[in-house]
């Protein structure tokens, strides 16, 4: 299995350098999708609700001074299944060319993002997990 540094990576090497925020909606969708299309986790790091939309805490803690990122030095994504690769790809055709605030915006609106974060008020820290049982049960419904 992949872990969610090898997925970083794989999506910086596809999509070149982008923002530390576009990427953690776009690992959070790889892990979503993967959830649904493989009926297994993409990775086991936890995502969770934080303020501005899904954030896994381990790959924030690695990007957590750029604001920009081109690179995942824990990350190999040679690592990655060629059906990991295929859902990443997949996710990326749809989600890739979307702004990170589009994509923060859209998390907003989706039910486990929402969930999670039922406890806490608008703007306030969270660190509610948003499980892949939620995000399964959410985007296999759509």
């Amino acid at each position: 299995m992949a872990n969610v540094f090898d997925v970083a990576q794989y999506i910086v090497e596809l999509q070149g350098e982008l923002t530390a925020m576009k990427l953690q909606k776009l690992v959070y969708y790889c892990q979503a999708w993967h959830t649904v299309w493989a009926e297994e986790t993409l990775f086991d790091e936890r995502i969770e609700a934080w303020k501005d939309g899904p954030v896994c805490p381990a790959l924030w803690k690695e990007h957590a001074q750029a604001f920009k990122v081109s690179k995942i030095s824990r990350g190999d994504s040679d690592e990655l299944t060629k059906r990991e690769r295929k859902t990443i790809k997949k996710v990326l055709d749809y989600y890739g060319k979307k702004s990170a605030q589009w994509l923060s915006d859209l998390t907003h609106s989706e039910d486990p993002w929402l969930d999670a974060r039922r406890d806490a008020r608008p703007g306030e820290r969270s660190n509610a997990p948003i499980t892949p049982r939620a995000m399964s049960r959410y985007y296999s419904a759509l």
